[in-house]
């Protein structure tokens, strides 16, 4: 079965510019990413689905230079860039990551797709229940579920943010779109931000790699940002889903 990963990468935010362009010991954030989806054994192939804008094409350019696929498309549909990507490699099944993640665990990247597989889902998750930090987010859907959103979801904020249109006619939802199921975890870590939005959070991960570098598990980071309130006090005010949530009530019909 063939697995791609898809992370959306773009240099326009409003929160914070140029935010995966930023760099932590002379690497961007989109390279310190990247480098972590690469340790993962189950992903085949990896695309950066980035937009058409004149102002994306740093992320061309380095997409090339770290000898990634891409794949440029609309601005504000990301549903449809992520379809667009994989139309015509129709993968068995694709991984949504976001740039911004820039530590997420190529170990839990393997466990959330080797389950996926095993129980023949249309969509598996660790956010359906966030258990786990934010910046460790991860969906892995079929195509057949991104094609079926693709053609049918109208709202702005399904196209804007990929999967609700998937999750919300989800089984594990009480849905009977698509079959799904979440990637539980017993202790609850979904207080921890290792994601970047603002210029707090790229402050936490700074402190994060200097103290402990690029190459630990989620729950080593997750850990010691848990152990340290001076880390922690650096973001832990910061909202979880703030994006969604405006788009959501900002939503209209397309």
């Amino acid at each position: 079965m063939k697995v791609i990963a898809v992370t959306q990468a773009r240099s326009g935010s409003t929160r914070l510019p140029n935010k995966v362009l930023l760099k932590i010991e002379d690497k961007t954030l989109l390279q310190i990413h990247i480098d972590r989806i690469k340790q993962a054994e189950q992903v085949d192939d990896i695309f950066i689905a980035t937009t058409v804008e004149p102002a994306d094409d740093v992320i061309v350019n380095l997409a090339e230079s770290l000898d990634v696929k891409y794949y440029r498309g609309s601005e504000n549909d990301v549903l449809d860039r992520f379809y667009q990507t994989v139309k015509e490699i129709q993968p068995d099944f694709i991984v949504r990551l976001t740039s911004d993640c820039p530590l997420i665990d190529p170990k839990l990247l393997d466990e959330v797709i080797s389950e996926a597989k095993e129980e023949d889902l249309d969509y598996y998750a660790n956010i359906i229940e966030e258990r786990y930090p934010d910046g460790q987010d991860i969906e892995v859907f079929k195509f057949s579920a991104l094609e079926k959103a693709w053609k049918e979801t109208t709202l702005k904020s399904d196209r804007e943010h990929v999967t609700p249109y998937i999750r919300n006619n989800s089984s594990y939802k009480g849905g009977t779109l698509f079959k799904s199921n979440n990637h539980g975890l017993d202790n609850n870590y979904n207080h921890v931000r290792l994601t970047v939005d603002e210029s707090q959070d790229l402050e936490v991960i700074r402190h994060l790699i200097k103290d402990l570098g690029f190459d630990k598990d989620w729950k080593t980071y997750a850990d010691y940002y848990l152990d340290n309130p001076k880390i922690k006090e650096l973001n832990s005010k910061i909202v979880r889903n703030e994006g969604y949530q405006k788009s959501v009530d900002d939503d209209t019909i397309v």
